[in-house]
């Protein structure tokens, strides 16, 4: 590994004292690999019936795995969305909660997607999701993944904390807060995170990061919670951000996190001027320690009086355009009307229990497709959210020809009845086609077809 910048290293010597060799020599083992299971497509049991990607579980996620396959971005079940590849300590921190299916939550620096598709797992069908991302070409990623994954009631924003805090005030049991940091504990794993380091940027990256956390304690309900959290170790990011938080909102609290994370983390670091008695109840992962990068998490609680927030509910008046309705009963086996509305002039899946200002969302819950003169064009994200309620259902094994050809947007041959059909990989969506005569016309986006 590239030599580090001699200021970190007596950073670091101080902040982990005799552990600091150690620390040294595992920057020289290989990144460690991970992914989690969708159970939003998939439940765990089928899953691991079919999983063929590695059987060592990661401890701390119930849905985890260590990865030991090559080019898993090719294979089928990565195209249905059954997983998502991630690095095992960037999943500790949404772990750090219990979270209720319910809630209403919010990732507020979301892209590219893996605490965002995390969270959305442990929420029910009818619990919302809001991410939000500040660069419109990451918000295109995030987007892309939500959509792979075919998961239900979110939301993409692309705007700064502050004008999320105007848009939705007070509006979420949970707010991540993963927020922009100076990447050390990424050092092993991307080398031009040691080029950008310097003492300036992780000041820098502290003020940011303040600014933030200060947005979203307008974002969280009374009640409610914040997870904090970076992929970095200096002190100033991390325990000195929360100090200095806690400061000047004194109706949080910093709580301790799931039992599951402390036994593969360390405490947080008393530091000189610290006022939190309980600073040690933050936590950090590090890869002698543990098998993953470097996290820090923290978990601050809304101490205030719980209670309900209205503004944000917005209830359906139950009105379809004829055209979806007429597409909608001929292609799916159930859904709910209520939940069929319309955003920006499209038709869209979405529960009507949590109003989205016009023109504040990327995109908002499940696109249906796109109105035509008199018929309906579904789009991808429809085939992907809605698969297991389609009338029309083309089942192909992984191994298949067909899926093969599907992935490469070729044609193939069907014995499904004419219409639009769903093309599931060993019973998860992949994508559409449309049926005419014995022959699945392909709807694969071009952008995702396999070479």
């Amino acid at each position: 590994m590239k030599e580090l910048p001699r200021e970190y290293s007596d950073r670091m010597k101080k902040i982990l004292g005799n552990d600091y060799e150690e620390y040294i020599n595992s920057l020289n083992d290989s990144p460690v690999r991970a992914f989690r299971v969708n159970t939003n497509k998939i439940t765990l049991e089928d899953f691991k019936k079919i999983n063929i990607f590695s059987k060592e579980k990661i401890p701390y996620v119930e849905n985890g795995f260590y990865l030991d396959y090559d080019k898993i971005g090719n294979h089928p079940y990565h195209h249905a969305g059954m997983i998502y590849v991630q690095e095992p300590a960037a999943m500790a921190p949404v772990e750090c909660v219990d979270i209720e299916p319910d809630w209403k939550v919010l990732d507020m620096c979301a892209a590219p997607g893996g605490k965002s598709t995390q969270l959305k797992n442990k929420l029910g069908e009818n619990g919302i999701l809001v991410s939000n991302e500040i660069i419109p070409s990451r918000c295109k990623i995030l987007t892309g993944n939500i959509e792979r994954l075919g998961l239900n009631n979110c939301v993409v924003t692309c705007m700064n904390t502050a004008k999320l805090a105007k848009t939705f005030p007070k509006a979420f049991n949970l707010v991540m807060c993963d927020a922009p940091c100076s990447g050390e504990g990424m050092f092993r794993k991307e080398e031009a995170a040691i080029n950008e380091w310097s003492n300036e940027n992780v000041i820098m990256c502290s003020e940011r990061q303040s600014e933030i956390l200060d947005n979203a304690a307008k974002l969280v309900t009374n009640g409610g919670y914040i997870i904090y959290a970076t992929c970095t170790f200096s002190v100033e990011e991390n325990e000195m951000t929360v100090d200095n938080f806690l400061k000047n909102h004194p109706e949080f609290e910093l709580v301790p996190v799931n039992k599951r994370i402390i036994k593969h983390t360390v405490d947080g670091i008393e530091f000189e001027g610290c006022e939190c008695k309980d600073i040690k109840f933050t936590r950090r992962f590090y890869p002698h320690v543990s098998k993953g990068e470097g996290q820090f998490m923290a978990v601050l609680h809304n101490t205030l009086d719980t209670f309900s927030e209205s503004k944000h509910i917005k209830k359906s008046d139950g009105k379809i355009d004829r055209i979806v309705e007429e597409f909608l009963n001929d292609t799916l086996s159930e859904y709910n009307k209520s939940h069929v509305l319309s955003y920006n002039g499209n038709p869209v899946y979405f529960s009507p229990d949590f109003e989205i200002p016009k023109g504040a969302a990327f995109c908002c819950g499940i696109t249906i497709g796109e109105i035509k003169k008199n018929y309906i064009l579904p789009h991808h994200q429809f085939f992907m959210a809605m698969g297991k309620y389609f009338n029309r259902i083309i089942n192909l094994s992984a191994e298949s020809d067909e899926i093969k050809k599907f992935l490469h947007g070729e044609e193939f041959e069907t014995d499904c009845i004419n219409g639009w059909a769903v093309v599931m990989v060993d019973g998860c969506s992949v994508g559409g086609v449309k049926v005419v005569n014995g022959r699945a016309k392909n709807h694969y986006p071009k952008g995702l077809r396999t070479k």
